[in-house]
């Protein structure tokens, strides 16, 4: 399986614009620039597609371990935080926070939390960063 993304840029950093696109076409010629990376402007940028990408990468591994363990949630919610630091001289995603809140009948905490670091471990996305990942988890 492939799926893929674009992007078109133009200008220089600050001043530059750009349009991001999906495969899908859920995400057609979006903007972003330095201003919605860096600042609070209008438009998406690069870290909260990873978050959402690892959101929900994450949130899909947990309901599969689930179901291996023959527990179907009602409901698991997952936001991941992307932490974005300067560092030797240069940009790096460094962190990713996983605060996830599901609602599984029948689950007991431990059993829910131990599923969960399992899917932060197996989580295809978790797997491609090198940032630290953490996680805070609970069932609600």
């Amino acid at each position: 399986m492939k799926r893929s993304g674009s992007a078109v840029w133009q200008g220089d950093l600050k001043t530059g614009k750009g349009r991001i696109s999906a495969q899908s076409g859920v995400l057609d010629d979006a903007q972003y620039g330095f201003n919605t990376r860096f600042e609070d402007g209008p438009g998406t940028n690069p870290e909260e597609l990873i978050g959402a990408a690892h959101a929900g990468c994450f949130s899909m591994a947990l309901s599969n371990i689930m179901d291996e363990d023959g527990v179907t949630p009602d409901e698991i919610a997952t936001k991941a935080t992307v932490t974005l630091d300067q560092q030797d001289g240069g940009f790096a995603i460094t962190k990713v926070h996983l605060d996830v809140t599901a609602k599984v009948p029948g689950m007991s905490e431990d059993d829910f939390k131990a599923a969960a670091e399992k899917a932060k471990a197996g989580c295809p996305v978790s797997k491609l960063l090198k940032a630290e990942i953490t996680m805070d988890a609970r069932l609600g």
